[in-house]
C-alpha cells in the first residue's frame, strides 16, 4: 500500500542519526492549552526543533498545529514533518451516534458517512491521523468501551470497520491519503481487548488460539484488507503475554502472515505498562520487548527514545528492526503528503458543523435506533395530540454526544429530546418534568401520552467506566413504574452507551425505543422516530441480558453437551439458571418496525459442494424473499446465519455471515441474495501456526430477521 515511497524512505533513512531515528518512534501528548506556549512543555517543542519527535497527540486547530509543525520542518536538521493524531471516534465537530449505535443500523453506509464528515473536519484542523475504528468484539456489557465497539459479532464488526476505514482513507491502496478530505485510520485495539475478565478495563484476557482467530482477529483482517494505515496495540494480556510485547500477534500474525506494511502504535503509556504487568523489569526492558515484538511508535511514555541507543549498542535490538519501524512511520508521512504539504490551510479550516453535516448526523442517528417493544401501537405519536408530557432526568439533557466524542462535544450542545418534541408537535401543549417524581406523575396523568426519557449519561460508559450493575441509575425505574401507574399511554426512550438490564420494568412499559447516545442531533433524531417521520429499522448488535449474573450471554455461543431445551424446562441437569428464565431479554438482531414483514425460507443454489471447490473460490448462493405485510413503508434487515452441525472444534450455534437492510413499500417484496464461500463455512483450528479448514459435513443455513430465526436449509460440504 505505501511502497511507492520506498526510494524516498531509504534516502532519508541513510541520512538519519540513531537519535533521529528513535525520535520518529516517539509520540508525545499535548499537555497544555490549545497552542504552542500555552502550557505546552518545553520538552515537546525542543524535541520538535531537534528532529527528535515523530508525532503529537491531542493538538488540533490549523493555527496551533502549524505553529508546532514549523518548529519541526523549518528548524530541525532534516525537516521531517510531525504527524498529528487525535481520537476522532464518531465525529470531530459534528458528533455522530456512538459506534455501538451505528452498528445497530446494520447499514455500513452510516459508518462511512460518519468517517467522511469526520475526515473532512479533522484534516482541515491540522490532524491527519485518527485513532479509529475500534473493532473490539466483546461479550461484556459491563465494559464501558462496548460503546466504542460494534458489539458481539466479528462479522458485523468487520463490515463496519471496513466502512470506517474507507470513509477516513478513501481507496484501499492508499492513493487518496494525501487528499484534503482524508485522514489515516488506526485499527484498535490489537487484540482481544473486548475479552477483559469481568468487563474491567485493562484486565486479563486468557484466550485460546482458535477463539483468538475465529472471534477477535477477523475484524482486524477485514480492516487490513481495506488498507488501514496503522494499528494500535491493546492494553490487555493475550494468553499471559501483554499485547504490547506479544510477538505472536504483532509480528507473526499481523506483519508476517497478513503482510501489514503500516505501523503499530502503542496505546497511551502501553509500553511503560509492561512493567506493572510483570513482563518487563524496567524501562529499557520494556522498550526492548515492545520494539522486538512489533510496536513501531511509543505513545506518551518515552522508553524507546531513552533507552534505544544503549539497547542498539548492546545488541538487544537490531539496526534492521529499528530501520523497519522508522521506515513504516516515514512511509505514512509520505503517503499523507506531509513532506510536500506539511501545513493545514488556516483559511479553509472547518470551524463548526455545517448544515449538511448536521443533516447527516440526524439521519444516521435515527437510522441507528431500535424499537424494542411497541404494544398497542403506542408509537408513532400523534402530532395532533392535545398534550404531550416529556419527563425523566434526560428529557432536557443537551449532552448526548456519548463517550469519546470529538472536540465538538465541548463546543456544541446536543439537541434535547424536549426541544425536539416541542418542535415536532407545535400545536400540542408539551409539558416537562425532570427528576421530581410527583411532578412527572402529574404531567403524565394530564397528558394524552408521555415520553419517559431515561438511561445513562455519557460519563457512565466509555473507557474506565465499568459498571458492576447495568440497570438504570437510581430513581429511573421508580419513575417508569409511577408513570405506568397513571394508566395513561407512554413510551420509554433509552439513551445509553451499553445494553442495560431492563427486565424489572419492561412489562410495565408499552413501548421502548433504544436510542443509544445519538450525538449532536440527538433530540431531533429521537423525535423523527417517535412521530414516525422515520420508521425505525435498526437491530440490536449486542444481546440484552436479563440480569448481570447471566453475563456473558451472547448469540454466537457454543451449545454445550447438555443444552437447555424449553420443551423440557423441568429437566435439572442441563445448562441453565435456577432463578432466571433461559435466554436473553432481547437477542442479537432483534428490532421492530411500525410496519410488519414476512421472510420466506432460504433457498440454496445447490444442496451440496465439495470442500476443495470452496477452497478454489466457488460459492453457494442463498436467496431470501422479504415482504412488507403492513400498511406503511419501512426497513427490514434480512440476516443470514450458518451453523456447522458437527466439526473438529465445537462451533457456535449461529454465526452471522451476511445481512442487508432493505426498504419496502406496503405490499412490496424483494429477494435478497447472499453468497457463502470458504471464509463463511470454514474455521480456524487451535494450531498456533494458524490453520484454516473447511471440513466435510452438514451446514445449517438460517435466514430471518434476528439471531433466533428457525427458517433454514441444509448445505452439505463433501
Amino acid at each position: 500500500m505505501l511502497r511507492p515511497y520506498e526510494d524516498k524512505v531509504k534516502e532519508l533513512l541513510d541520512r538519519m542519526t540513531t537519535e533521529e531515528k528513535l525520535g520518529q518512534l516517539q509520540q508525545l501528548t499535548w499537555t497544555g492549552d490549545t497552542g504552542p506556549g500555552g502550557g505546552q512543555t518545553a520538552h515537546t517543542e525542543a524535541a520538535a526543533r531537534a528532529g527528535l519527535l515523530g508525532s503529537v497527540l491531542n493538538l488540533h486547530g490549523a493555527r496551533h498545529t502549524n505553529a508546532l509543525q514549523r518548529m519541526a520542518v523549518e528548524e530541525s536538521r532534516l525537516g521531517i514533518p510531525l504527524l498529528f493524531g487525535l481520537d476522532v471516534v464518531h465525529g470531530f465537530w459534528t458528533t455522530f451516534p456512538i459506534p455501538l449505535a451505528q452498528a445497530a443500523s446494520f447499514d455500513p453506509a452510516v459508518a462511512r458517512r460518519d468517517a467522511e464528515v469526520s475526515a473532512r473536519e479533522t484534516r482541515s484542523n491540522g490532524v491527519r491521523w485518527t485513532f479509529s475504528p475500534m473493532m473490539d468484539v466483546t461479550h461484556e456489557p459491563r465494559w464501558g468501551r462496548i460503546a466504542e465497539s460494534c458489539g458481539e459479532d466479528p462479522y458485523l464488526n468487520g463490515v463496519f470497520a471496513v466502512a470506517k476505514v474507507l470513509g477516513y482513507q478513501g481507496a484501499p491502496d492508499g492513493t487518496d491519503l494525501a487528499s484534503e478530505d482524508r485522514v489515516a485510520a488506526c485499527a484498535k485495539h490489537f487484540v482481544a481487548y473486548g475479552g477483559a475478565e469481568g468487563g474491567r478495563d485493562y484486565n486479563t484476557v486468557d484466550v485460546s488460539e482458535q477463539r483468538l482467530r475465529n472471534l477477535y482477529l477477523p475484524p482486524f483482517k477485514a480492516a487490513l484488507d481495506a488498507g488501514v494505515a496503522t494499528v494500535m496495540a491493546a492494553f490487555n494480556t493475550v494468553g499471559g503475554v501483554p499485547a504490547h510485547g506479544n510477538a505472536h500477534t504483532l509480528t507473526t500474525i499481523l506483519k508476517d502472515e497478513w503482510g501489514f506494511e503500516g505501523f503499530v502504535v502503542s496505546d497511551y503509556t502501553g509500553v511503560e505498562e509492561l512493567i506493572p504487568h510483570g513482563f518487563a523489569e524496567d524501562g529499557a526492558d520494556a522498550a526492548r520487548l515492545a520494539l522486538n515484538a512489533g510496536v513501531d511508535m511509543e505513545m506518551v511514555s518515552t522508553n524507546v527514545t531513552e533507552h534505544g541507543a544503549s539497547l542498539l549498542a548492546d545488541g538487544r535490538i537490531t539496526t534492521d528492526r529499528l530501520d523497519d519501524a522508522v521506515a513504516r512511520v516515514l512511509r505514512l508521512k509520505f503517503a499523507l503528503g506531509l513532506f510536500d504539504n506539511p501545513y493545514a490551510d488556516e483559511s479553509a479550516a472547518v470551524t463548526e458543523p455545517t448544515p449538511e453535516a448536521r443533516a447527516a448526523a440526524r439521519e444516521t442517528a435515527a437510522r441507528s435506533m431500535v424499537l424494542l417493544k411497541n404494544d398497542d401501537s403506542v408509537l408513532p405519536l400523534d402530532r395532533d395530540a392535545r398534550e404531550i408530557a416529556v419527563v425523566g432526568p434526560l428529557a432536557d439533557c443537551t449532552d448526548l454526544h456519548g463517550t469519546w466524542a470529538g472536540p465538538g462535544a465541548y463546543r456544541f450542545l446536543s439537541v434535547s429530546v424536549l426541544d425536539a418534541v416541542r418542535a415536532a408537535a407545535p400545536g400540542a401543549l408539551v409539558t416537562h418534568a425532570g427528576e421530581d417524581l410527583a411532578e412527572a406523575v402529574a404531567a403524565a396523568g394530564a397528558a394524552d401520552v408521555t415520553v419517559v426519557v431515561v438511561g445513562e449519561p455519557p460519563a457512565l460508559s466509555g473507557e474506565a467506566a465499568v459498571r458492576s450493575e447495568i440497570d438504570l441509575p437510581a430513581g429511573q425505574r421508580e419513575l417508569i413504574e409511577a408513570v405506568a401507574a397513571t394508566g395513561r399511554p407512554f413510551a420509554v426512550v433509552l439513551l445509553n452507551g451499553r445494553p442495560l438490564t431492563i427486565g424489572g420494568w419492561l412489562d410495565r412499559a408499552p413501548a421502548v425505543l433504544e436510542a443509544w447516545h445519538p450525538g449532536i442531533e440527538a433530540g431531533n433524531a429521537v423525535a423523527d422516530v417517535l412521530f414516525g417521520s422515520v420508521n425505525p429499522g435498526g437491530k440490536l448488535p449486542v444481546t440484552f441480558p436479563r440480569a448481570v449474573g447471566q453475563i456473558p450471554v451472547y448469540y454466537n455461543r457454543e451449545n454445550t453437551g447438555r443444552p437447555y431445551d424449553p420443551a423440557r424446562h423441568e429437566e435439572k441437569y442441563v445448562s441453565k439458571y435456577l432463578d432466571l428464565a433461559d435466554g436473553p431479554q432481547f437477542p442479537f438482531g432483534h428490532g421492530l418496525s411500525y410496519t410488519t414483514f414476512a421472510t420466506g425460507e432460504p433457498e440454496l443454489s445447490r444442496a451440496g459442494i465439495p470442500a476443495d471447490a470452496l477452497e478454489r473460490g466457488e460459492m453457494v448462493e442463498v436467496a431470501v424473499t422479504v415482504t412488507n405485510t403492513g400498511d406503511r413503508a419501512g426497513d427490514e434487515v434480512v440476516q443470514l446465519y450458518v451453523h456447522d452441525v458437527a466439526a473438529s472444534i465445537a462451533q457456535p450455534v449461529r454465526r452471522l455471515r451476511g445481512f442487508e437492510r432493505v426498504t419496502l413499500d406496503p405490499g412490496g417484496s424483494r429477494t435478497v441474495r447472499f453468497r457463502l464461500g470458504a471464509e463463511d463455512l470454514g474455521f480456524w483450528t487451535n494450531d498456533p501456526a494458524g490453520t484454516f479448514t473447511v471440513e466435510p459435513g452438514r451446514i445449517d443455513v438460517y435466514a430471518g430477521t434476528s439471531s433466533t430465526t428457525e427458517a433454514r436449509r441444509t448445505l452439505t460440504v463433501t
